[in-house]
């Protein structure tokens, strides 16, 4: 299926982001969007620290690991010589003893020093965050097979940038599987290579390019549930990874285009009971089409209904359980680890409150935290656990931010 690329309402991709934030912060040293504040000081400044993330509030300790998968199926035009569509994947799940395995970091080295060379920023490489996932560690079964959600992220982005939401999920029972879509975002294969946003139109980077990453991650998925290893490169596993996941509790969820793809999947593939959109445009040419009947959210920022056609467009399409959401205050990115991770920032560089809400948005921080842990969980929990979850019956006095849209 063809579409169009992701616009901002601005007219940016994830990558000119970058310029408009170091315009919003051109008081202070730095300021960074596409690479939520991975930023530490720069030569000559402030005590260097490494930035933090906000622990899940589950009642498990997360553990992760990275598979590389190959789509025969699919030839990839751009390497040529013969080669497939490559996708690096992240499978964040709960476990059962992590004393001794290492925590994984928010992104791949190789990656992360490219993602900053792209800004200008090289010399920050050190300041990454870490994760709360240890890597390798052996999965915890928790009575019955795991429930699985695949996420796709934004434009120019990367499989770390909703870490908060991911390993959340993960901390409550979940496997989670994040996607690497290629050309699209910075990650890193086994052998070394490190791939990076590619401005070609011929490249596979469209909101229906996202969906068959999706729907092939679901193969490897059931794969994997069936005890067989789908990793390219055959490397080993987790403990008890095989035979865990269960395919029929399936979900999706994705951020800005991974929104919109996340939308195009599940109205091809009904492996996905449920989906999530975190303000994804649902742009798409030719337009999404069909009647949806399965659970589908939206968590609505820029993105609304009352202000995008396309996104009012699909809301109509949904026949089945169907919500929308919006925080006041709510940014584009304000559902990710920028919430979590641009205070931060803030305080180091000394920015006004003005310079902040200029990238973040007025909605408080740490409200934001709370709610892109709370309101995704009681969405899957509710649809693929069957628990009647009463946040999502409208207004909560522990989250006074969140509206539900009519």
């Amino acid at each position: 299926m063809s579409s169009t690329p992701f616009i901002s309402p601005r007219g940016l991709t994830r990558r000119h982001m970058l310029g408009a934030a170091l315009a919003a912060g051109a008081a202070v040293p730095f300021a960074g969007v596409a690479g939520p504040a991975w930023a530490g000081p720069v030569v000559g400044g402030p005590a260097a620290r490494r930035l933090t993330l906000p622990g899940p509030r589950g009642p498990h300790p997360v553990g992760t690991v990275q598979l590389h998968l190959v789509d025969r199926t699919r030839p990839d035009d751009i390497a040529g010589n013969g080669r497939f569509r490559e996708l690096m994947a992240t499978i964040w799940y709960p476990a059962r003893d992590v004393r001794r395995y290492p925590v994984a970091p928010w992104m791949p080295p190789g990656a992360f020093r490219a993602f900053l060379a792209d800004a200008g920023l090289g010399e920050l490489a050190s300041m990454g965050p870490l994760t709360a996932g240890h890597a390798g560690a052996p999965v915890r079964r928790i009575g019955r097979r795991l429930p699985v959600v695949v996420f796709s992220h934004g434009a120019h982005s990367h499989q770390g940038d909703h870490t908060l939401m991911v390993q959340e999920l993960a901390s409550h029972g979940y496997a989670v599987v994040t996607v690497a879509h290629q050309y699209d975002t910075y990650t890193q294969f086994p052998d070394g290579r490190i791939a990076v946003p590619l401005d070609d139109e011929r490249a596979p980077t469209l909101p229906g390019d996202f969906a068959a990453d999706l729907r092939f991650v679901l193969d490897c998925v059931e794969q994997l549930a069936a005890g067989s290893n789908p990793d390219a490169d055959r490397r080993e596993l987790p403990a008890g990874l095989l035979g865990s996941l269960d395919t029929r509790r399936t979900g999706a969820l994705g951020w800005s285009k991974g929104g919109t793809a996340t939308a195009c999947a599940m109205l091809a593939d009904e492996r996905i009971r449920a989906g999530l959109s975190l303000d994804g445009p649902m742009q798409m040419k030719p337009p999404l089409t069909g009647d949806l009947y399965r659970p589908f959210m939206m968590m609505s920022a820029e993105f609304t209904r009352a202000t995008n056609p396309a996104a009012a467009a699909f809301w109509s399409q949904l026949k089945g359980w169907r919500l929308d959401i919006q925080a006041r205050g709510a940014a584009h990115i304000s559902y990710g680890d920028n919430e979590a991770l641009f205070p931060q920032v803030a305080k180091v560089y000394g920015w006004s409150r003005q310079q902040l809400e200029d990238v973040i948005g007025t909605l408080d921080p740490h409200q934001a935290v709370r709610i892109q842990q709370a309101y995704p969980l009681a969405f899957f929990d509710q649809h693929l656990r069957h628990r009647r979850e009463d946040l999502l019956d409208g207004p909560s006095e522990a989250f006074p931010a969140v509206t539900f849209l009519p």
